[in-house]
């Protein structure tokens, strides 16, 4: 393996973790870790989407685990579970948006919202941001 190569395979195993500890409840930048690593690697653009997708959603999806975990009697924002509630899964295609995101994955937990679903609409929203957020530096970069 070359030196170039090892520090991409490097620099995808942090943009992974960080992809995944940004869409739990603990704070992180993965969209600088993504720009970061095109910037570096832009041949490996197809992995670095992938990669950040499948974690982003694997971290969102730890948060609907924890949600389903707590007891149904425990109130965490009724509002966030009141349009839960209202709006159905097709919501979580918003669970990338920054603070809120977070509540939405854990609030579909807590309102026992099907794995399925929930896992696809999250995959779909996190999908679109990343492409959105490469896209956008494609076009302006130097």
């Amino acid at each position: 393996m070359d030196f170039a190569s090892y520090f991409g395979n490097l620099g995808l195993f942090g943009v992974a973790l960080s992809a995944f500890l940004s869409s739990t409840i603990l704070p992180g930048t993965s969209e600088a870790a993504v720009i970061a690593y095109e910037a570096a690697f832009p041949g490996r653009t197809a992995a670095l989407f992938l990669t950040a997708t499948l974690m982003n959603t694997a971290g969102a999806m730890t948060s609907w685990a924890l949600g389903w975990f707590i007891p149904e009697g425990k109130k965490v924002s009724e509002p966030t579970l009141a349009k839960l509630r209202r709006f159905g899964t097709p919501l979580l295609f918003f669970s990338w948006v920054p603070v809120i995101g977070d509540a939405l994955s854990l609030g579909a937990g807590l309102i026992r919202t099907p794995f399925i679903p929930a896992l696809l609409f999250t995959l779909l929203g996190k999908g679109a941001r990343y492409a959105a957020i490469l896209g956008l530096f494609s076009l302006l970069k130097p």
